[in-house]
């Protein structure tokens, strides 16, 4: 690991390309990561480089990061298009997280559309499913995808909070979900052909694309609706829908984000890890960050270390119960490992970076209740004795 203070990098003269990381001193950037951006810099036709705080390598290209280039490159966008966090308002009654987490529907299996009729869920699908694609609708995926229940914590701008309709102490659900099997698809079909080259016909995989961003979209709405109706409430529209994986064309030019969301003006949850806040901020990043902005904590390890390490460090029940009190819904235990809080950077630290180059402002944080990542039926932990014995006034 090494340092990178904010700042223009330097680029091979073979090269027109800038790269700007949006890290201060006290930040911990992957060394590997910064490599990748000086690969992704030497590409053809590429511009300008923006990578956020929660920079860390990915698989070929640079996670955290927004690239501006004359050319398409699907392989910078990956195969998890559409992938975003949409923010729903909910109303329930004594929000107590082990009453709750006990309700949360199975969310690793599939609506059934011949079933349409007798899931209530399926009334948040207006028309035709992208691309036809069923496979996988309602379902959140693996690795850092989640749903959770959260609570607002601190509201630094209550004005902004209130133009949303929050404030603190309200609840509210997230889903941070992707395309599942329909991006994928739609970059493998690429790549065997055209390997890690540029999209021979932009306009033709951008079709494919858009129909992934718009699944993905609605895949988070089913998510919430199926949870809300678990729940015993009636689903909401978003609050804020933000992709992070996805190109658009802007100036002129196609920006590849890969884990980094739109930073134009736009309301952004900035998702932190299991047992820590998120951020909702308002975001204004300008052309140096490519209209960008972080889209979460970032990983500091990769998954065989955190799963090294966490088994080392921590236990099962610990990992299911988190220091703010909530609890995690996961029956897959390698996941559990490989996702822990500890396996990912200080969100405060992303934020702090965020704020200090002037590309996000702080509207309020969200207190995780539970967190569901797969089904973990009857394995939901018990209170605390010693939490019961303070709610009676015991020592």
């Amino acid at each position: 690991m090494s340092q990178h203070p904010s700042r223009r990098e330097p680029v091979p003269p073979s090269t027109p390309a800038t790269i700007t990381v949006f890290a201060s001193p006290t930040s911990w950037i992957e060394s590997d990561a910064v490599a990748q951006c000086h690969q992704v810099a030497t590409l053809d036709g590429m511009i300008h480089v923006a990578a956020m705080p929660d920079l860390h390598p990915g698989k070929g290209a640079p996670i955290g990061a927004a690239m501006a280039s004359t050319v398409l490159y699907p392989f910078l966008v990956g195969s998890d298009i559409g992938c975003g966090i949409a923010m729903f308002p909910i109303k329930l009654k004594r929000p107590t997280p082990e009453t709750l987490a006990a309700r949360f529907p199975d969310l690793d299996r599939a609506l059934d559309p011949q079933r349409g009729a007798d899931d209530p869920a399926w009334a948040v699908v207006d028309g035709e499913v992208p691309a036809g694609h069923l496979e996988g609708l309602g379902t959140v995926g693996r690795g850092n995808h989640f749903v959770e229940l959260a609570r607002i914590g601190t509201v630094f701008d209550p004005g902004h909070a209130n133009r949303l309709g929050l404030d603190a102490g309200d609840l509210v659900l997230v889903a941070h979900s992707g395309s599942r099997g329909l991006g994928e698809r739609t970059l493998r079909a690429h790549t065997e052909v055209h390997g890690a080259g540029p999209a021979p016909d932009p306009a033709a995989y951008l079709a494919l694309h858009d129909q992934a961003v718009r699944w993905g979209s609605l895949n988070r709405r089913l998510l919430a609706a199926r949870v809300a109706h678990a729940l015993g409430t009636e689903p909401s529209e978003p609050i804020l829908d933000q992709c992070h994986n996805l190109v658009e064309i802007r100036d002129g030019v196609y920006l590849h984000r890969k884990g980094a969301a739109p930073g134009d003006g736009r309301d952004v949850l900035i998702a932190g890890t299991r047992g820590t806040p998120s951020y909702l901020v308002a975001a204004h990043a300008g052309p140096d960050a490519n209209h960008s902005v972080a889209h979460g904590a970032g990983r500091k390890m990769s998954r065989a270390d955190a799963l090294r390490r966490g088994r080392a460090k921590h236990t099962v029940e610990e990992l299911r119960r988190t220091p703010v009190g909530s609890l995690v819904l996961c029956g897959d235990r390698q996941l559990l490992f490989e996702e822990a809080p500890s396996a990912y950077k200080r969100i405060e630290q992303v934020i702090s970076d965020l704020v200090d180059h002037h590309l996000a402002t702080p509207v309020a944080t969200t207190i995780p209740l539970v967190t569901y990542k797969t089904p973990d039926v009857g394995a939901t932990p018990r209170p605390d004795r010693r939490d019961n014995r303070r709610r009676r006034g015991q020592p």
